[in-house]
């Protein structure tokens, strides 16, 4: 009996460490639209094996996040960073604009695309020091 319930605490032990949830935050701060879609792809690759994505945008790379905003279409998707962004919003992940941005763009909360917030350094903080989140920087 101890022998069984030895090996169920083991196996159980293994299978919480193998579903355990990897975290990305990926910042992207570039105006630079290539850059801007190196960022997004890795984070869609990064949801499509089930990890936790959440994306902080700075700077002129916040500008994805306007509505309306132009910007050039990508190949081979063809597709705009702000399309890619709004995909990896419906797949699921967070998007936050970065606290300087509204007040220093001269936009508010309305002009973001549905599903992006201001971020909350605090919030931001926290979330980095989290054991396993793993960050990129574009």
């Amino acid at each position: 009996m101890k022998k069984t319930l030895l090996i169920a605490v083991t196996a159980l032990g293994f299978a919480s460490a193998a579903s355990a949830q990897q975290h990305l935050f990926v910042n992207i701060h570039s105006g630079q639209a290539m850059a801007q879609g190196a960022g997004l792809v890795l984070a869609a690759q990064a949801l499509e094996q089930k990890a936790n994505v959440r994306i902080l945008l700075c700077d002129a790379a916040a500008d994805i996040a306007v509505t309306g905003k132009e910007m050039p279409t990508l190949k081979p998707r063809n597709v705009t960073p702000q399309q890619m962004l709004q995909g990896l919003i419906k797949a699921g992940a967070q998007v936050e604009v970065c606290a300087l941005y509204l007040p220093n763009s001269g936009r508010q909360v309305t002009d973001l695309i549905q599903g992006v917030t201001p971020a909350k350094p605090a919030d931001v903080a926290t979330h980095l020091l989290k054991p396993g989140v793993h960050t990129l920087a574009f």
